[in-house]
């Protein structure tokens, strides 16, 4: 059995009810197509300089077991354990 709640459609004589609530308000703003038009979107969060790289790789399990223990953030923490490796090694 599912938890999720119903979608409740209303019906057309509702929807007039809602619409005519809508149009009855003072504060209801509705922008011209040119008004419209110049409104700036928003992008959301900025871009990232050096984003990160989604990918699949397998780790021993008790590699994972130490980061995952070590609390929330685990993840970050082990990205930062490779690069402090990857500055602390040679590269062939």
């Amino acid at each position: 059995m599912s938890n999720k709640p119903k979608l409740h459609v209303p019906t057309p004589e509702e929807d007039a009810a809602i619409q005519r609530g809508i149009d009855s308000d003072p504060d209801t703003f509705v922008p011209t197509d040119p008004q419209f038009a110049q409104m700036k979107r928003r992008g959301g969060r900025p871009k990232l300089e050096h984003p990160k790289v989604a990918l699949t790789v397998r780790y021993d399990a008790d590699i994972i077991e130490r980061f995952r223990a070590s609390g929330e953030g685990w993840q970050t923490r082990m990205n930062n354990a490779l690069r402090e490796w990857l500055y602390t090694h040679q590269l062939a």
